[in-house]
Parts: C-alpha cells; structure tokens; sequence
C-alpha cells in the first residue's frame, strides 16, 4: 500500500509540474498584462498625482476612494452607461435573432442576405461612426433630413437624442456579430422537435417560442453577458461622435475615465473610476452567471446516451 501510495504521489507531482508547465506562457501573459495593470491602477487610486521619478506624489490613502465613490459624478456617468447598455444590448439580440430567423428560412437568394446582414462583422468602430456622423450632419447628413432636423442642431446636439444616436450606431456595428451567433445556434434546433410540433398542429409562434427559443438561450445568454461587457466599455464611438456631450449627456464611465486621465491628468481619480468600473463588470458577469444561467436550457444531443 506504501508503494502504491509513493508511486501515486510521485505521479501527481509529475502531472502537477507538466500542467504548470503548460500552463507558465499564459500565466506570465496574464500576469504582465492583466494582474499587473489591476494591482498597479489599484495602488494609483492612493495618490491624487501619481507616483513618478523626480515628480512628488501626494499620498492620501483611502480618502479618494471615498470621495470618488461617493461622488454624484460616479452615480451620473453609471446611470448613463447603464442607459446605454439597455438601450444596446436586449434591441440587438431582438434583432439578431429576428434577422437569423427570417435568413434560416429555405428560400432561393438567401444567401445573399445572409451575407449582407453579417457584413457589418468586418466593420470596425471608427468606420461605423464616421458612417453615422456623416448621415447625421446637421448640414447634409441624410437621417437629419428625414427627421427634421437639418441646420442648426442636429442629432447628435440634441441632449435628448444624442445617447440614443450613439446606442444605433453600436447596435449597427455590433448586429452581424449577434446574427452569426443566433444563426449557428438556430442551425442546430432538431428539425424533428419542430416538425413534431407542427404536426400537433402548434403555430408558427408558438413552435418558435416554446422550441427555437429554448434552444437559443444558451447563445442568448453569451451574446448578452459579452454585450454588457462591451456595452461598459464601449469608447471609440462616444469618443469620435459626441466626446461626451452635449452637456455631458453621452459621458459614459469609461469614457470620463479617459477624459479625467488624460485631459485633466487626474491619474489617481481616475485609477479610483478603473477599480470601480472593474468591481461593477465582476459584479454584474457574476449575477448573470449565477441567476441568469438557471434558465438556460441545455438541449441532449439526439446521439447521447441517456442514462
């Protein structure tokens, strides 16, 4: 028993440093690239200069933390992020299952709108804005023409339809990603499960909402937990049509991160915005893994065994 023990620790440790091993180039990755920033921006939000070769730092200790966390300026620029990721988010995956479902059918030519709505897959977030900044000009921009807003203020002037303006574009920008998603997803529904139903004599709806969707959750869930995330992070677009405004009507948390770094060289308050931004995506993915992931529906694989 001594030997069969000794034998199988030895075996552990053996295993134990080959998957150390393999696993070392995406440790060291993570840890220059991830932990190293977290901890260092972490250690930042102590100072409202940050510390720098011949340069003083003035140490406060946790006393920017209370103060930015406690801010009304934290709350409004969450409150505006969390706008706009509801604004983004549940209307793209509509859309995306919407669009997958109309491209699923077996028509002739369907190909060719597949491929038109995953297109925008390919686009990236400067060209989509540039797009959208162009039909929104006030001057000549196509869309302000059809809304009744040409000369003057346009769109993206309006403090009322400036963040809605931002929340199309990324919706835009972000719909072939979804479309491919809910389209891999609805190709793998059985078409027995819906043939079934049809027989039974159940509607088209009703096949679609008590089979395809089920079948989709899983997807749905993916698409809306890496749609939070970006929506919390989303810049490029904020940063090139609207900076902010107007009237800080579209200043989003990530993006008073950067202005308050790198405009206003507040380094440690905005350290301070990071850490928080941080705490509320960990948050948040975690609530949506621990409730949300109870309704997703796993379907068997016709080919599994039941036990």
């Amino acid at each position: 028993m001594n030997g069969a023990g000794e034998r199988w620790s030895r075996r552990a440790v053996r295993e134990a440093a080959v998957a150390y091993l393999l696993l070392m180039p995406a440790l060291v990755v993570f840890g220059i690239f991830v932990f190293y920033p977290l901890v260092k921006t972490a250690y930042l939000g102590f100072f409202t200069s940050p510390p720098a070769p011949n340069l003083p730092a003035h140490y406060v200790g946790l006393s920017q933390y209370r103060s930015v966390l406690g801010s009304s300026e934290l709350r409004d620029d969450l409150w505006r992020t969390v706008q706009f990721v509801l604004y983004t988010v549940p209307v793209g995956i509509v859309l995306g299952i919407g669009l997958a479902t109309l491209a699923n059918q077996r028509l002739a030519g369907m190909q060719f709108f597949r491929t038109i709505y995953s297109s925008t897959v390919a686009t990236s977030t400067a060209v989509a804005s540039m797009i959208f900044f162009t039909l929104l000009n006030p001057e000549v921009g196509l869309f302000t023409y059809w809304l009744g807003k040409q000369g003057g203020n346009g769109v993206l002037q309006s403090p009322s339809l400036a963040l809605p303006a931002v929340s199309v574009v990324t919706i835009w920008q972000n719909i072939g990603f979804t479309f491919i998603l809910m389209s891999a997803a609805l190709q793998s529904v059985p078409d027995d499960l819906l043939e079934a139903a049809r027989v039974d004599g159940a509607s088209s709806w009703y096949r679609f909402r008590t089979v395809t969707l089920p079948l989709l959750s899983p997807m749905i869930f993916f698409a809306a937990t890496v749609g939070v995330i970006g929506g919390f992070q989303a810049f490029g677009q904020i940063d090139i049509l609207t900076q902010g405004g107007p009237g800080n009507h579209t200043l989003v948390l990530i993006y008073d991160i950067y202005r308050q770094a790198f405009q206003y060289d507040n380094y440690g308050y905005a350290a301070v915005q990071s850490v928080a931004l941080f705490a509320i995506l960990l948050v948040l993915t975690s609530v949506q893994f621990r409730y949300f992931q109870r309704r997703v529906f796993y379907a068997r694989s016709p080919h599994e065994e039941v036990r």
